[in-house]
């Protein structure tokens, strides 16, 4: 009975010195998330690409396999960007790709996590005639051979933040030819 009586009392303070009306304000205005993903593509120092194609031409295509579901939005599915027209920079400090937005929420919906986001494939070619780089790297599926040039997706970087906010970033990294697919993923503060 003293234990009723001591919530109780508890309450009636809380109520007193104005806490229960803030808790109301607070569930109106719900702080929710939405997320936003974008991509970069660079290559290693010893990339084979780096030290023999400076300045060749290519084009690179990737899969990734994107699961972003909450109660208030659902998607999944795979999402196919490709860059045409890809010059070999003079140095890996440079990236193949210029970070880009590969996707983003319409809806704010509740804080669940972040989006499961897979980069399952990488493809193009660099230069032209017998000094031609194709470039054709998977990631590995259990019964089947590893590839040659096997993907490794989900190396996990520092957290950090840029001018568009605060993000999480993820690598996928070719073995043979020495590329980096990385990915961003900025969680953007919403109202519900």
């Amino acid at each position: 009975m003293r234990f009723r009586a001591f919530w109780h009392l508890l309450a009636l303070v809380a109520a007193a010195v104005g806490l229960a009306p803030v808790g109301k304000v607070l569930a109106a205005g719900e702080l929710g998330v939405r997320h936003r993903i974008d991509v970069m593509v660079s290559a290693e120092p010893d990339a084979p690409m780096l030290s023999r194609l400076r300045g060749a031409k290519g084009e690179l295509s990737f899969t990734v396999r994107l699961s972003a579901n909450s109660k208030e939005s659902r998607f999944f599915g795979m999402l196919r960007p490709s860059f045409p027209d890809i010059v070999v920079p003079d140095s890996s400090r440079k990236p193949l790709v210029q970070q880009t937005k590969l996707w983003e929420e319409e809806v704010c919906h509740q804080r669940r996590g972040l989006p499961k986001v897979t980069v399952t494939q990488l493809g193009g070619h660099f230069g032209e005639g017998e000094g031609r780089i194709e470039i054709s790297a998977v990631s590995r599926h259990i019964g089947v051979p590893v590839p040659p040039d096997e993907l490794t997706p989900g190396i996990k970087l520092d957290p950090g933040r840029d001018n568009l906010g605060l993000f999480y970033a993820f690598r996928a990294q070719s073995r043979n030819s020495r590329l980096n697919v990385d990915v961003k993923i900025y969680p953007i503060d919403c109202f519900l």
